[in-house]
């Protein structure tokens, strides 16, 4: 399809050929009737000549001669990799350059994109899903799961940070010059139930196993005031508080089973995962804080607040709290 703006048509471009050779107009009056250049009007009429009709037609852009390109059989290699092993860009890019094919690996991923088989499900036919369908974690009753998890913050200086007093401020530079300029981090380790999604949390100095294993023990005390007794699975990552033996010696000895989630996959972990989520956008940076102290302080109301006043989509937009066997308000709030 010739462009919008483009002066010729292949049947603009057959009148003007015809104006030459079947009226003999010089090509210098046709090119100024058509509007053109006098070359213009000779190559078509060249290409007229040595291909009738079909010659004024558009030809394609691609260049003739490409040596960079993929030899044909290499990609032929890498579909066939792709369709009978169900191998990634990345394992079928060592395979090739163990044959001697030096190839990137971007552009493997390119070709298995452009050959329409970049996902898994492009290989499966229709009819024949072979994968195993997706499934979410649920958990049956209260206490049959309990998500852990830490997440990292920066501490902030007494007087504000950066986000009090924006990047680059004098008094942002003063407070990382000043006395106890390095502040640190504040470990927040949190504990919500994969049942009714009630949560505890603490703001401790470090993320160690034997600081896991303390949290651990308030978190199952919180949850034994709500009526939580028994705890039957501790679900976490593969951080090293977690692997260390201490920690899964005490979680074995208060509750059921320390279960690890397979690594790199955080969905896994998703329930307390979305809680921290939703507490870094709700407090941590909804809005800045003069102190470190200032912003546990709110930690701890929000933490209270969601628990016994928020509502939550997987209650039944009722808070944690009503999915407790006590029904208990503000029994115990969190150690912040």
């Amino acid at each position: 399809m010739p462009h919008v703006n483009a002066p010729l048509t292949p049947t603009g471009r057959l009148r003007m050929v015809r104006r030459h050779l079947e009226d003999g107009i010089p090509k210098a009056h046709v090119a100024a009737e058509f509007r053109v250049s006098r070359p213009t009007v000779t190559t078509w009429v060249a290409r007229y000549l040595a291909a009738g009709e079909a010659g004024l037609a558009d030809r394609p852009s691609v260049p003739r001669h490409s040596p960079q390109r993929t030899p044909v059989v290499v990609v032929e290699l890498i579909e066939s990799l792709r369709r009978e092993r169900k191998w990634s860009a990345r394992r079928i890019h060592r395979h090739l350059l163990g044959l001697g094919h030096e190839l990137h690996l971007r552009t493997v991923g390119r070709w298995l994109n452009r050959l329409g088989i970049s996902r898994l499900r492009d290989l499966t036919p229709d009819g024949d899903d072979l994968r195993r369908p997706p499934q979410r974690i649920r958990a049956g009753w209260p206490g049959h799961m309990v998500h852990l998890d830490v997440k990292k913050v920066g501490r902030i200086p007494d007087g504000g940070g950066w986000r009090a007093h924006g990047r680059g401020s004098t008094a942002a530079k003063a407070a990382k010059r000043g006395p106890g300029a390095k502040v640190g981090y504040t470990y927040l380790h949190s504990a919500v139930d994969g049942f009714s999604r009630l949560a505890y949390t603490e703001a401790l100095a470090d993320e160690r196993a034997v600081t896991t294993i303390g949290f651990f023990c308030r978190a199952r005390a919180f949850f034994a005031a709500h009526g939580i007794e028994k705890i039957h699975r501790v679900v976490t990552d593969n951080g090293a508080n977690y692997r260390a033996r201490d920690f899964t010696r005490c979680v074995e000895a208060l509750a059921g089973r320390h279960q690890r989630i397979r690594p790199y996959t955080p969905r896994h972990n998703g329930k307390v995962e979305r809680f921290n989520r939703l507490l870094a956008d709700e407090v941590l940076y909804a809005r800045p804080y003069a102190s470190e102290r200032a912003r546990r302080e709110a930690i701890g109301v929000w933490v209270n607040h969601f628990n016994y006043h928020r509502p939550h989509t997987a209650c039944g937009d009722q808070p944690p709290a009503s999915r407790v066997p006590a029904r208990v308000r503000n029994v115990m709030p969190s150690y912040i």
